[in-house]
């Protein structure tokens, strides 16, 4: 579909977006907060604002540009609109590290992080290298083996976090059911600063293969015939989303279809060049999470719905309308 809005106008109201919802989304909870307070030096105002809804929002606006940008990429590196970060079994992979460090890992911390948030990590790690490696194993780094060989990986992942819950106790299994539905409630920036450096680096990489990948979108052959090297690219891409999502996933749970919708909306509104659709995904991936979490916030005041609750809710409808009407239009 051609593009029918002027990307660099998009992107500088997505920039000024984003920094609307930095400094509003803040604001709104279950406690709405008053600018006033704020500044008169409340304390309770103060702690809340600086110390539990900046470092969420900020959260929310880094993790959501990230899962938009992986998903971008993935949808162009196999030329597949319903590829998302969590296709190729990062996010089954990073709960199978989570269940596992609940049933037997001690309780503290390793390098900064929870065990849980370590072995998460771990586990969308081993999971995307188990992946690739699955691939070349026949020698193939086409999207359809790597495809096959994510869902393969996910069912089996699957299966083993359904035994280790059997052999758990109740509270254990609490705690990973309430782990898997995500979330983005952090206390101070240990978290956000944490993640800085994957999502950076991360980012980096796929913003350095934007042109492999606007290559890509002409064809394979095509795109090997100009001197793209496919196997390295894809091995590229999928450790650098691999990095980004896996650490993500850490931190807030796994927080689902934010990677397919944002993506997909943008590439028909502003084309698949990715010199403007990587950016914007980075920008509107993150607006579009935060207010969510803000939504999640208070539509259940005091209590707080699980973001990738609402993310869900959202995107199967968007998921469904996909497949079913789309091609259609």
């Amino acid at each position: 579909m051609s593009a029918s809005i002027c990307p660099r106008r998009l992107l500088l109201w997505l920039f000024a977006a984003w920094f609307v919802v930095l400094f509003t989304a803040p604001l709104i909870g279950g406690q709405t907060l008053d600018f006033r307070e704020l500044w008169s030096g409340d304390p309770t105002t103060a702690t809340i604002f600086w110390q539990l809804r900046i470092p969420r929002v900020l959260l929310a606006l880094l993790a959501g540009g990230s899962l938009a940008a992986a998903g971008m990429s993935y949808q162009t590196l196999f030329r597949n609109d319903l590829a998302e970060p969590y296709t190729l079994g990062v996010a089954v992979g990073a709960a199978l590290g989570v269940v596992i460090a609940i049933r037997l890992a001690p309780a503290g911390s390793f390098f900064g992080l929870s065990w849980t948030s370590f072995a998460s990590f771990l586990g969308a790690l081993a999971a995307s290298a188990l992946v690739f490696g699955l691939a070349q194993r026949r020698r193939s780094a086409v999207g359809s083996t790597l495809l096959l060989a994510g869902i393969a990986v996910s069912l089996s992942c699957t299966a083993l976090i359904l035994f280790i819950q059997y052999l758990s106790d109740s509270t254990q299994t609490f705690r990973m059911v309430r782990w898997t539905m995500g979330g983005l409630a952090v206390v101070g920036y240990r978290e956000v600063l944490w993640l800085l450096p994957w999502l950076f680096g991360g980012s980096f990489v796929l913003v350095r293969s934007r042109w492999e990948l606007d290559l890509l979108l002409t064809g394979e052959e095509l795109a090997a015939s100009r001197g793209v090297d496919l196997v390295r690219l894809r091995l590229t891409i999928l450790a650098a989303t691999s990095v980004m999502v896996g650490a993500i996933v850490a931190v807030a749970g796994p927080i689902g279809f934010v990677g397919l919708m944002i993506p997909h909306i943008l590439r028909r509104w502003i084309g698949p060049t990715h010199r403007f659709l990587l950016p914007a995904c980075l920008l509107a991936g993150g607006i579009f999470l935060a207010l969510c979490d803000s939504a999640a916030r208070v539509v259940m005041a005091p209590a707080e719905l699980p973001v990738g609750i609402l993310t869900a809710l959202l995107g199967g409808p968007f998921f469904l309308w996909l497949i079913f009407f789309e091609r259609s239009d």
